[in-house]
């Protein structure tokens, strides 16, 4: 839902969809999962809408996600841990966290501009799937998902899981 879109045309469609839901004569029970931490005030409003996120541990300089469910919302992103934990490479890490605290510091709805110059970090290529993973991308660009059943899906993974393992 506004995908593609500015932050604040994303922001404006995610609130006015969560309160048509809200206040919709049906009152559907509704899971709504977003970035937009705009959207926990919503909670303060509307009597059925309750915050939840996952716990997580900071430790050390690192945030270990948790698999637990809790009340509130949560009290800071952690998109930069999850870029890490997916792999990026560090000079982008590094960049990022820069790029977060330059934004920070500007005021609410100003977005810097970036400045000139040269990248501190040379390109670089990131292979989705490793040459000896190769086998595994064949696999999946075989594979008709519209004819896989969920208990085959879930035999493929764990079959997978177990190839990736050794």
């Amino acid at each position: 839902m506004g995908r593609g879109t500015s932050t604040y045309d994303g922001v404006s469609i995610a609130w006015a969809v969560a309160e048509y839901l809200h206040d919709a004569p049906e009152q559907p029970k509704t899971l709504f999962a977003t970035h937009y931490h705009e959207l926990t005030e919503l909670a303060q409003t509307r009597e059925r809408i309750k915050n939840y996120n996952f716990a997580v541990k900071e430790w050390q300089g690192d945030v270990i996600f948790l698999r637990n469910l809790v009340r509130g919302a949560a009290s800071r992103s952690y998109g930069i841990h999850v870029a890490r934990l997916a792999g990026l490479p560090d000079a982008v890490i590094a960049r990022s966290k820069e790029i977060l605290a330059r934004l920070e510091s500007t005021e609410a709805g100003e977005i810097p501009r970036p400045v000139g110059g040269k990248s501190t970090f040379e390109p670089v290529q990131m292979a989705l799937f490793a040459p000896l993973e190769r086998k595994l991308h064949e696999e999946l660009a075989r594979l008709d998902l519209s004819q896989v059943t969920p208990i085959e899906a879930l035999n493929l993974l764990h079959k997978w899981a177990g190839e990736a393992k050794k």
